[in-house]
């Protein structure tokens, strides 16, 4: 019986993808494009700090997201947020009393779930107090939250150590009005390839908007009351439907008709010339993104889940600070 255990152990872990090798390298260790990340992150940093991290993480996640289930990709954006400003080092959870942190600038308004984020360090601080770092458990908070709604799963190295330091000058995110050139600078200053920007903008499979981001794009785009002609003309008459010109508030799906389950659907909208933003327009404009496009397309997301899943790996090695660096909050919102 021993046996039979142990040899579905070893078939659980090679279905669910768990690494027998623990340490994982950085992968920006040894290039040039993203130089001031140096440090290693390891699957089994807490293994003796705190063994049942993982667990109160989950449990605390699947609390919160199970009854919200729009909790995922707010969460996952969340993520991203915190990683594209300063690395992953929790600062967009830190909170200012002059409103000048990085959750005060305009990109971030919208964010939500960081009562989630709150909850799991309540939980973890009871257990191993002044262990796990905040931006380790947004970075696992954001895995497991997409797996509530039965999205892909990746491995989340941990190690990382939380910032002091959050900046409303320094929130410079990619933006929806951005073109594709601009799109892969952003990721390029990031460390991040063509492919890692296409393959992350599939997590708008599961996002949401709202009609005063996409206004102007389907009433006036050029300021002679048109609209943007990369978007498919029945498409835009759907939104006009939902968005009035002055409305600014009602919601709108990124992914229409399957803002629900995250899969490679986003693809065919774009493909479709049904891309929301104009950030997702632009993908077509792009031999390599396009031509990924075409192939998530032809393939029903053959290999999306994969792909999306080593992105997420290498975007949350970015700009991370280890050992000594940042420290350790027990309160997420405030700096010690």
């Amino acid at each position: 019986m021993a046996l039979k255990n142990l040899l579905a152990l070893v078939v659980l872990l090679g279905v669910v993808g768990v690494s027998v090798a623990s340490p994982y390298e950085n992968p920006f260790r040894k290039s040039q494009s993203n130089p001031g990340t140096m440090g290693n992150l390891d699957l089994d940093y807490y293994r003796y700090k705190c063994p049942q991290m993982e667990d109160i993480v989950r449990r605390v996640t699947i609390q919160y997201v199970s009854p919200k289930p729009t909790l995922a990709a707010a969460l996952l954006r969340m993520h991203f947020h915190d990683c594209f400003v300063r690395g992953c080092d929790g600062s967009i959870l830190i909170k200012s009393p002059n409103n000048d942190a990085e959750r005060d600038a305009p990109p971030n308004l919208t964010l939500k779930g960081y009562e989630v984020v709150d909850a799991v360090k309540s939980a973890l601080e009871i257990a191993c107090p002044g262990v796990v770092s905040c931006a380790d458990v947004l970075a696992l908070v954001a895995r497991d939250a997409v797996l509530v709604i039965r999205g892909p799963w990746w491995p989340v190295p941990l190690g990382r150590r939380d910032g002091r330091i959050s900046r409303i000058s320094e929130a410079n995110l990619p933006s929806p009005f951005a073109n594709v050139d601009t799109l892969k600078k952003n990721f390029s200053d990031k460390g991040l390839n063509t492919k890692d920007l296409v393959v992350l903008s599939g997590a708008h499979t599961i996002g949401v908007s709202s009609c005063g981001l996409i206004s102007s794009r389907i009433y006036n785009f050029t300021g002679r009351g048109d609209f943007d002609p990369a978007m498919n003309p029945n498409y835009v008459m759907e939104l006009k439907k939902r968005c009035q010109p002055t409305d600014v508030k009602t919601i709108v799906d990124m992914d229409p008709g399957s803002v629900d389950k995250f899969d490679s659907h986003y693809f065919d909208a774009v493909d479709q010339r049904k891309g929301l933003f104009i950030s997702d327009s632009a993908l077509l404009n792009d031999w390599e993104t396009k031509l990924y496009i075409k192939t998530q397309v032809w393939t029903r997301g053959a290999s999306f889940n994969r792909d999306f899943a080593e992105s997420m790996v290498k975007l949350g090695f970015v700009g991370i600070l280890t050992g000594d660096q940042g420290e350790v909050r027990s309160r997420c919102d405030l700096v010690k």
